[in-house]
């Protein structure tokens, strides 16, 4: 399952990871999931980006983290 998000002019992958997932860390996620768009310091506005539902596997796993990287 995923949701799209439209780009706002200058967005970057690392804040868009922390708007949906509340951790950088997912960057690479989402990048992987939307393979065409390129890859640069900052996005253009208008593209719609592919963004994937975290699956219970995948909260349980942040719940192993601590607190302070937690949402």
């Amino acid at each position: 399952m995923f949701l799209n998000h439209v780009t706002q002019e200058n967005e970057r992958w690392d804040q868009i990871a922390w708007r949906y997932y509340g951790d950088v860390g997912q960057m690479a996620q989402l990048i992987a999931n939307n393979a065409h768009i390129p890859i640069g310091e900052s996005l253009p506005a208008g593209l719609t980006l592919a963004i994937p539902v975290l699956e219970a596997a995948d909260s349980e796993a942040l719940e192993q983290l601590p607190p302070w990287r937690r949402s």
